[in-house]
């Protein structure tokens, strides 16, 4: 770490600019060779321990604005808990990504021309982690960059094998309770990864479709369904109507014709069935559908499978061979030329599932696969919730948390791949099945499952597995379970949820985590959804190349409300830069005058010094109460306001006239006490250029584990408030008044200033440099004055402005006004306007006429007050 600097030293060390990357890297570096973010479980036990594993990012992944968020919010978190003294741990890692890792190199090998089959199972899995040794993991060089402040030396990976043993335990453990079971169940299916999916891995969009409906059977018996899945039809075995439905109660029993088969199928009543919905009557096709499904178990109906793993029709006819999407026009292109085809609706927008992987339509079907039992699983992370040992914050989310926990469906783990956790099951030759624990060998010559288990099945264990379970180690004994999970509410339900049952279930009932913060999605700045598509997608990389990582964090936390989405534009980013450069600009000239934090503060305080040093207080407070609730964007808030406002704007002006005079070594010392303090409540949001500022100012070594800020009551101050505010307002109803004058902000003009009793006497000198003030002279002549705060103000304007081109531009504004009053007076004097006008436009209009009188009056009274020579 750097050593200690003295005033002079610091003074020639920081540069006259401040660039970003010229110092986040070589800080980072600093920070992580110096064990600054590694947690060490053993020391000081009478220190709180405060631990957050990180949502481990896919290997394939890079870092995206939304990863940007998330760790802006945990850093944000992590950093200022090491600053309180807590013993911090967060710990980070990344996921195998099961369909996504396997996708990623079976096109690599396709472009060697050839696939995983050629290679088989050992050798394709050996590529794999090949593929993760030379270019996976990226985000982990992108996190360092962003200035995560995490545990490398914890560095975890759901495929290692400390990991794959607390896979291999919690199967068996689930196993052996009877939690899993293997069974032929309707799944999601993708026809392009061949493999199944959760629920939670098909996202449903709009696509246009088609709606046929189709007259089964014939006379007495004839039915008319409808359908988005001609092609399914195949494979129907009954039609399903409602049992209260008067229209076909007399059909109820009978059997129908199945056209293009040959077969007769029953209708049945079914309370699922939607009476509403097309003519409602359905067709069922319990291989197909999962509602289908569960119709036909509750009316034992057979279940025949029409299509094969690729979405390729097998059923025998002249149908067998097409692939789905060519069947379906095919098939009613038949039906229409038998003269079934009684409706057809196109387009017809409807909800379609899609693989969340590679977007290809999900093929619902019926397939032999291993499931969790999720029902009492279910309800212990549900009711982990409703007693308060886990916090959902904000607390509105938690509707949508039991929504999801109480109506959760047996969760599909097989998938059929080669890349991820294999299922631990083996099968011996006369169909016995053994699953061995984690330290037992199979028995010799039997057959593993060839499956691997869902990839959230080993991201479920994340906060157990990552500190040693199922061993009971230090880490696992001083940081479980975690203190807070910060994660976005898209993923309530894929991980969250199977945190908690896994956890509870794992650690006999002790929650994985304190709080789940849920935070929103990044959004452009009219709040659109960010895609491709739309050409809004910020890169989080880019704007740390462009601006530093400090201002792309700042513009993500001062847009991050709890549960709410984060608005970003680009040029607020430039407005993050630029208040990082305020920081250095202000802390440079504060080391330019002499500014230390050496001693004690002065017993003796200008009203300057004490009402900054108050407000200081009021804002440390407010910082500490938004960062315990998550407002990390009313904590930014509140910091650059008092950064910018109070601090620069003014107190610096202020410091700036107190550093000529007998107050110099008392400034010196406030100046240096607030920025101090400044720089460590804005360490977890800007680290970088807030640890070169610290070090710089107070030549200790690091800012990382300096000592949180406290309020100190001692140091509020209600009068020098009260007067501050007092001057703030003289000082900004003249400048306003400079303005209306024609005068230029920096210009400096005569003027007499009549305190008459007012305390503010005390601060001509700083009010007239504020003002750009000079004393009056001989000559002074008064052309213009106003009176505020009790002070009367009289300036001389005379040859400070051009008489004539100001009162020629206060002339045009004139007749502007009185055109608007004109125009607004003609339409509020119209009844028909009245009338039928919405009422916030004639609201707006009465609005107008106000601001136009007044701008009149306003303008009358500067042309009046303008010298007449």
């Amino acid at each position: 770490m750097t050593q200690p600097k003295d005033r002079q030293t610091a003074q020639v060390d920081l540069p006259t600019q401040y660039r970003p990357a010229e110092v986040e890297g070589k800080l980072y570096e600093r920070w992580v060779s110096a064990g600054l973010f590694t947690a060490d479980p053993a020391r000081d036990p009478a220190r709180p321990a405060f631990s957050i594993v990180i949502p481990p990012p896919n290997v394939t992944g890079s870092l995206h604005v939304g990863h940007a968020l998330d760790h802006s919010i945990q850093d944000a978190l992590i950093r200022r808990r090491r600053m309180q003294g807590y013993e911090t741990l967060w710990l980070p890692g990344t996921d195998h990504a099961g369909i996504a890792t396997q996708n990623v190199v079976e096109r690599e090998l396709a472009k060697e021309g050839l696939s995983r089959h050629d290679l088989g199972r050992e050798a394709f899995v050996e590529r794999v982690w090949q593929w993760k040794a030379e270019s996976g993991g990226k985000i982990l060089g992108q996190m360092r960059r962003l200035g995560d402040s995490v545990d490398w030396t914890r560095e975890a990976f759901t495929m290692d094998e400390p990991r794959a043993r607390a896979v291999r335990t919690i199967f068996k453990r689930l196993f052996d309770d009877g939690l899993i079971y293997r069974a032929e169940r309707i799944i999601n299916w993708c026809p392009r990864c061949l493999t199944a999916l959760s629920d939670i891995e098909v996202e449903h969009a709009e696509r246009e479709g088609e709606l046929v409906s189709i007259r089964y059977g014939s006379g007495d018996t004839e039915i008319v369904v409808a359908t988005t899945r001609a092609e399914t039809m195949l494979g129907d075995t009954a039609v399903a109507v409602h049992p209260d439905d008067e229209r076909y109660r007399h059909l109820v029993g009978k059997e129908v014709e199945l056209p293009l088969t040959g077969r007769t199928i029953p209708i049945v009543a079914d309370e699922h069935v939607d009476p509403n919905f097309g003519t409602g009557a359905v067709k069922v096709t319990p291989a197909h559908d999962p509602n289908d499904f569960e119709i036909g178990r509750r009316h034992s109906l057979p279940s025949i499978t029409v299509m094969d793993e690729h979405g390729v029709i097998t059923a025998h006819g002249p149908f067998q061979g097409l692939d789905r999407f060519e069947a379906r026009p095919a098939i009613v292109a038949a039906l229409r030329e038998q003269g079934r085809i009684v409706k057809e609706v196109r387009p017809y927008l409807h909800a379609v599932g899609h693989c969340q992987r590679c977007s290809t339509v999900v093929e619902p079907r019926v397939s032999l696969q291993w499931f969790v039992k999720v029902a009492p699983l279910a309800k212990a992370a549900g009711d982990a919730v409703r007693d308060g040992r886990v916090r959902i914050h904000p607390p509105e989310m938690a509707a949508r948390y039991f929504e999801w926990v109480d109506n959760m469906h047996d969760w599909c783990i097989s998938r059929q791949l080669w890349w991820g956790h294999r299922i631990p099951v083996w099968y011996g030759p006369n169909g016995e099945v053994c699953c061995p624990g984690p330290d037992e060998e199979p028995p010799a010559g039997w057959t593993q499952d060839p499956d691997v288990l869902d990839t959230w099945f080993s991201s479920a264990l994340w906060p157990l597995s990552t500190l040693g379970w199922p061993d009971r180690t230090a880490d696992l004994e001083r940081f479980y379970p975690t203190s807070v999970l910060v994660t976005g509410y898209d993923i309530l339900f894929f991980w969250v949820a199977r945190m908690m049952m896994f956890g509870l279930y794992a650690m006999d009932g002790v929650e994985p985590f304190k709080v789940i913060a849920l935070h929103g999605m990044v959004r452009d700045q009219y709040g659109k959804k960010m895609s491709k598509s739309f050409g809004n997608v910020v890169d989080p990389l880019e704007w740390i190349e462009r601006y530093g990582a400090d201002a792309t964090r700042f513009t993500l936390l001062r847009g991050a409300n709890p549960g709410g989405d984060v608005p970003i534009a680009e040029e607020w980013a430039q407005g993050s830069r630029n208040f990082c450069n305020k920081l250095w600009n202000a802390t440079r000239f504060a080391l330019m005058n002499g500014a230390h934090v050496r001693g004690e503060l002065p017993q003796e305080l200008s009203d300057a010094d004490a009402w900054i040093l108050s407000r200081l207080q009021h804002v440390i407070a407010e910082v500490d109460r938004h960062m315990e609730d998550f407002e990390f964007a009313k904590a930014c808030e509140a910091l650059y306001h008092f950064a910018w406002d109070e601090v620069c704007d003014w107190y610096v002006e202020l410091a700036k006239v107190q550093l000529q005079d007998e107050r110099a070594e008392a400034t010196r010392r406030v100046l240096g006490e607030v920025l101090d303090k400044l720089l460590r409540l804005l360490h977890p949001i800007v680290p970088f250029v807030t640890e070169e500022l610290w070090t710089s100012l107070t030549g200790e070594q690091t800012l990382v584990t300096a000592a949180w800020p406290a309020p100190a009551q001692e140091l509020v101050n209600k009068d020098a408030e009260m007067l501050l505010e007092s001057l703030q307002r003289l000082v900004t109803e003249v400048r306003r008044f400079r303005a209306d004058q024609g005068l230029k902000p920096g210009q400096r003009v005569a003027a007499a200033l009549e305190f008459a009793g007012s305390p503010l006497a005390a601060h001509e000198q700083a009010v007239r440099s504020l003002l750009r003030l000079n004393p009056p002279g001989e000559s002074f002549a008064a052309t213009a004055s106003l009176q505020v705060e009790g002070v009367t103000v009289r300036l001389d304007t005379a040859g400070a402005i051009d008489v004539a081109a100001e009162r020629k531009r206060l002339e045009k504004d004139l007749a502007a006004a009185r055109k608007e009053v004109e125009q607004a007076r003609r339409k509020l004097g119209n009844a028909d306007f009245l009338a039928k006008a919405p009422e916030a436009v004639v609201a707006k209009t009465r609005d107008r006429l106000a601001q136009a009188e007044s701008d009149i009056a306003r303008l009358e009274a500067q042309l009046a007050a303008l010298p007449t020579a």
